[in-house]
């Protein structure tokens, strides 16, 4: 059998000091540079986008980027903050081009609030899905005519069912889901979700991308692999099951635990 290449998620700085591990088997990356709001709102972001370029030159692995997250929120009601976020996407979609990469990772809307109270309001889930629609029909249509792929990551989300119905509901195979296992595991632990592997089997054929990181259930750690809780092997036998192809990038907050977490899951024969 052959073990699941693994990739890593990096700031642009980073590129080079990681470029060999990336490069020597075409390894998954997702740059995390471009989701900075003050880069985005100043509009200066070409110099970076040529220094990607560079970085990348003869890289044959898949690539893409974090986009806009911090503050932005797709459902919500006031009109002229779905504005700003509809124009966010639309900048991270165009940076996205820019560097040639074929991913960029959006966050759910769903929230723990949102789990417990949105049926106590006659047509509630309908109306968030509206809001939702009005900030990404045109995003989804410019990923797809840059044949882009976005990937919707849970955050707080406790129902994975509920995020795989909404990315489908744009009819669209410019949308598709991703799992952050640490964010899964914190939910499962301290709000009462499923379990990682549930999440990822939810996901199923519309599973895209995966951030790997380690967590203890109580808060979002991206610790190195085989330091917290999850549980690794059940994770990538539900990978496995999907019948998908995601990106498989470590989302570590130490970088230079990279090299013990490929440690880790290669001694373990789940990753390469």
């Amino acid at each position: 059998m052959t073990l699941p290449v693994i990739g890593a998620a990096l700031m642009v700085p980073e590129l080079a000091t990681w470029r060999d591990w990336l490069f020597e088997k075409d390894r998954d990356l997702e740059i995390q540079s471009f989701c900075d709001p003050r880069l985005l709102a100043s509009g200066d972001w070409q110099p970076l986008v040529d220094e990607t370029r560079r970085q990348l030159d003869g890289f044959g692995g898949r690539y893409g980027i974090h986009g806009p997250f911090w503050g932005l929120n797709f459902a919500s009601p006031d009109p002229e903050i779905r504005a700003i976020v509809t124009r966010r996407m639309a900048q991270g979609l165009e940076i996205c081009e820019a560097i040639g990469g074929s991913h960029m990772v959006i966050h759910s809307p769903f929230t723990t609030w949102d789990h417990h109270n949105l049926s106590t309001y006659p047509g509630g889930l309908d109306m968030v899905t509206g809001w939702v629609h009005e900030c990404l029909d045109a995003a989804v249509t410019q990923a797809e005519d840059a044949g882009i792929t976005l990937v919707m990551e849970n955050i707080e989300d406790i129902d994975p069912e509920a995020r795989k119905t909404l990315a489908a509901s744009f009819g669209s195979e410019a949308l598709k889901l991703s799992v952050d296992t640490g964010h899964a595991h914190y939910a499962a632990t301290s709000t009462g979700a499923q379990p990682v592997d549930y999440f990822i089997r939810s996901a199923g054929a519309m599973l895209g991308h995966v951030h790997l990181q380690d967590a203890c259930g109580y808060a979002d750690r991206h610790w190195s692999i085989g330091e917290g809780t999850i549980r690794w092997h059940e994770v990538f036998r539900a990978i496995a099951a999907t019948g998908a192809a995601p990106r498989l990038i470590l989302e570590l907050r130490n970088r230079d635990d990279i090299p013990a977490s490929m440690a880790w899951l290669e001694s373990h024969g789940l990753g390469q």
